[in-house]
C-alpha cells in the first residue's frame, strides 16, 4: 500500500474522532440551509404581500377620493391605527387648496415628509409614491375625457415586455446567494482539520514524530491533503442534502422563480468543486504549516477566507467586472448559476477557471513540500 494512502487513512480515522472536526463540517452543511430558508420565506412573505401601511395625513378632508384610493392600496391614516400597531414617521401633508384645485382642473400640491435616509422608511415611501403617481394618472385620464380627448393621446409609446426566461432563470439573486453559500462550505467543512493536520500535530509534536519515519514529505502533504479535501467535500454532500429538503419548503412560485436542486445540479456542483476543495485544502495547510501555534493559525484562516467569499458573494450579486468568470471559485459559481437556469454551460471561462484553481494548487502544495523540508517549520523554530 503506498504511504500517502496509509496517511491518509490515519487522517480521516483521527479526523473522525474527532468531534471538533466533524461538528465543524456538520454545524455550517445543516445550519446554513436552514436559516436561508427562513431568511427567504420571510422575504418572500414581506415582497409577495406587503402588509398595511399607516402614515400621519394632515388635511385629509381636502381629498376623500385620494384617501379612498390609498385605502384600497392598504394605506391608512394613523387615525385609523389598531391597537398593538405602529405608524411609520412619514407625513403626507395636503395643501389647504387641493379640493379646490382638483375640482378646477389645476396642478395639486402634496408633500411627504420622512427622513429618506432611513432604510425601514425607504420602501414604505417609494410605496407611497407609487400610488400617488398612480392616482395622479387616474386622475389625468378622466380629465381628458370629460374635454373630450381621449387618453391614449398623451401614451407615445405601448412597450409589451416578453419574457422569455425559463422559471429556474428567474429570481438570480436568490440563486447566487443560495450557490454561494453551498460553494462557501467547501472552504468551512475542512478548515478545523487543516489546522488540527498542521499546525495541531506540530504542537502535539506528532509531526516531527511522523517526519522521522521512512515517507517522503510529498507523500505527508498528498495524504493530508486529500484528507482536508474529502472533509470539504463531505460538507459540501451534507449541505446539498439539506438544501435540497429546506429549499423544498419555501414558496418559490411568489416570485415567479424556481430553485430546483436534482442530481444534474448535485452532480455538476461536485465536479465543479473538487478543484475548489483542493485548493481549499491546500491554501488552509499552507497557512497553518506558516503559523506558529494553533490559534495563530486560526486567526490566519478566517482573515484568508474573506478571499474566496468576497469573490463568491461579487458574482452571486452580479456587480463584479466580467474577467472574475475566468477565476477559480467566481468561474466555478457563474457557471452553476448557468446550470440552475437551465442555459448553455460557459465551457471557455469554466475550463480557465478551473486551470487557474489548479496550478494555484499545484503551487501551494510545492510551497507546501519546500516548508515541511524545513526544520523551522516541523519545529516552529
Amino acid at each position: 500500500m503506498a504511504a500517502w494512502i496509509k496517511i491518509y487513512k490515519k487522517e480521516m480515522k483521527d479526523a473522525i474522532r474527532d468531534r471538533r472536526s466533524v461538528m465543524a463540517a456538520l454545524s455550517y452543511s445543516i445550519g446554513t440551509p436552514l436559516i436561508m430558508c427562513i431568511l427567504f420565506i420571510a422575504m418572500i412573505d414581506k415582497f409577495s404581500s406587503p402588509s398595511a401601511l399607516y402614515l400621519t395625513i394632515e388635511n385629509s378632508q381636502q381629498a376623500p377620493e385620494l384617501m379612498r384610493h390609498l385605502q384600497s392600496k392598504d394605506i391608512f391614516s394613523k387615525d385609523a391605527l389598531p391597537e398593538g400597531k405602529s405608524a411609520k414617521a412619514i407625513t403626507l401633508t395636503i395643501d389647504d387648496g387641493y379640493l379646490y384645485a382638483m375640482q378646477h382642473g389645476e396642478l395639486a400640491t402634496l408633500s411627504i415628509t420622512a427622513d429618506f435616509s432611513n432604510d425601514n422608511l425607504r420602501s414604505s415611501i417609494r410605496r407611497l409614491q407609487r400610488e400617488l403617481r398612480s392616482f395622479s394618472r387616474e386622475v389625468a385620464a378622466l380629465r381628458l375625457i370629460v374635454r373630450g380627448v381621449s387618453p391614449e393621446v398623451i401614451r407615445v409609446l405601448d412597450v409589451q415586455a416578453k419574457d422569455t426566461a425559463k422559471p429556474e432563470a428567474k429570481g438570480g439573486f436568490i440563486i447566487g446567494v443560495a450557490i454561494f453559500m453551498m460553494i462557501y462550505a467547501v472552504f468551512i467543512s475542512g478548515m478545523n482539520l487543516a489546522i488540527d493536520t498542521s499546525a495541531g500535530e506540530r504542537e502535539r509534536n506528532s509531526l516531527a514524530l511522523m517526519l522521522s519515519l521512512p515517507i517522503r514529505v510529498s507523500d505527508l502533504v498528498v495524504g493530508k491533503l486529500l484528507a482536508v479535501s474529502s472533509f470539504a467535500l463531505f460538507g459540501l454532500c451534507m449541505i446539498l442534502l439539506v438544501s435540497k429538503i429546506a429549499y423544498a419548503y419555501v414558496p418559490w412560485q411568489e416570485l415567479g422563480a424556481n430553485v430546483i436542486i436534482d442530481g444534474r445540479f448535485a452532480l455538476y456542483m461536485l465536479l465543479f468543486s473538487f478543484p475548489l476543495a483542493l485548493l481549499a485544502a491546500s491554501m488552509q495547510l499552507f497557512v497553518s504549516f506558516m503559523a506558529k501555534t494553533f490559534k495563530e493559525a486560526q486567526s490566519y484562516l478566517t482573515i484568508v477566507l474573506i478571499l474566496p467569499m468576497g469573490m463568491a458573494m461579487v458574482t452571486g450579486y452580479d456587480i463584479g467586472p466580467d474577467m472574475l468568470r475566468w477565476l477559480p471559485v467566481s468561474g466555478q459559481q457563474k457557471a452553476l448559476m448557468e446550470v440552475v437556469k437551465g442555459n448553455a454551460l460557459p465551457w471557455d471561462s469554466l475550463l480557465m477557471a478551473t486551470a487557474i484553481t489548479l496550478l494555484l494548487t499545484g503551487l501551494l502544495v510545492g510551497a507546501l513540500m519546500k516548508l515541511l523540508s524545513s526544520e523551522k517549520t516541523v519545529f516552529s523554530l
